[in-house]
């Protein structure tokens, strides 16, 4: 028999907000305490969710003995230390994408999960949306033959304050780890592996931070991922998956995706089409629910070994770039 699982939220922003909402309609979910840095917000924010308790500092929050597992939607550059704060004190972790602001951080978050012996997980809804899973099932079953090449787009027009958190380099900001992450994230969930050779490009735009970029991964049997992500730029949001007999086409991947179509010799042979339920991201608060009543320490949907791989995708891209972040310099 399953258990309620009971929530705390760490963060009050944006995301932090659709997530409680997320929560909401999940019955097997409770949402029991939020904390920020900021009084007023955090009590407008349990006001506004039907939070029980509203507290002033992280601290409070992770001694809360009836909180069970923590999301946590700071910006990038707090992830590390907002999940080691949790996990010190017991709590298992949702963390917001990208996991961490590279790879070396990523491994100390990690060796911090198995030292508690709690579950972790990054926070990536495409892994655990149904209609993608049925779509790979369509890979699985050969329908496509092998796949061999992989294009995806994750483009964004946005328009930013100065000092915003989405272009500041200080916060993590920045396309490659905002929106870059999840085409990249997918090419290692088509193929199951790391690439053996990483090349890209990108603009550096007036803040410092990296505005728009694309990404060629290939793997070690010639496959290839061909990738771009941008937040000043209009684009559709799609992704192929090229085989050997036929491709699958994904609409709206990452937006989310309610239909697939797979095409044999060029003809569109069948579709996929399923609603999304909620936001998305109840989707991920539901694997997180059912990992911990199974009592799994990371999900095999988002695995933590593949998300450190990622982040180490993201840091040899950026190397060239000369893009770096406020963390990197942190011993």
């Amino acid at each position: 028999m399953t258990k309620k699982i009971k929530w705390g939220i760490l963060s009050t922003g944006h995301i932090a907000n659709k997530f409680a909402k997320a929560l909401a309609i999940l019955p097997q979910a409770k949402l029991v305490a939020v904390a920020s840095r900021n009084v007023s917000t955090t009590q407008k924010f349990a006001k506004e969710h039907n939070v029980p308790r509203a507290y002033a500092t992280y601290e409070e929050l992770v001694r809360d003995p009836e909180i069970d597992v923590v999301y946590i939607g700071t910006p990038h550059t707090f992830h590390l230390e907002n999940s080691i704060l949790c996990m010190r004190n017991g709590k298992s972790v949702l963390c917001e994408k990208a996991l961490t602001i590279n790879a070396e951080e990523a491994k100390k978050m990690v060796q911090v999960a198995h030292e508690e012996n709690v579950f972790l997980m990054e926070a990536m809804i495409p892994r655990h949306v149904p209609l993608l899973k049925k779509a790979i099932q369509w890979i699985k079953d050969g329908r496509i033959g092998e796949v061999r090449m992989v294009k995806a787009s994750r483009c964004a027009r946005g328009v930013f304050p100065p000092g915003a958190r989405q272009l500041n380099p200080n916060l993590g900001g920045g396309s490659l780890l905002d929106v870059g992450v999840y085409v990249i994230s997918f090419a290692s969930q088509i193929f199951g592996k790391a690439p053996t050779e990483v090349i890209g490009m990108s603009h550096i735009g007036d803040y410092g931070s990296d505005e728009q970029g694309v990404a060629i991964l290939k793997y070690d049997n010639g496959e290839i991922a061909d990738l771009s992500f941008a937040l000043r730029t209009n684009a559709v949001d799609e992704a192929y998956i090229l085989g050997t007999k036929g491709y699958i086409k994904v609409d709206e991947v990452f937006a989310v995706p309610t239909k697939a179509s797979l095409f044999i010799d060029n003809n569109e042979v069948e579709i996929l089409e399923e609603p999304i339920i909620g936001n998305a991201l109840n989707y991920e608060a539901e694997e997180v629910m059912r990992c911990l009543n199974e009592g799994l320490k990371e999900s095999p949907h988002m695995p933590l070994d593949e998300s450190i791989q990622i982040m180490e995708v993201m840091d040899a891209l950026r190397k060239p770039w000369g893009l770096t972040y406020s963390n990197d310099k942190q011993g």
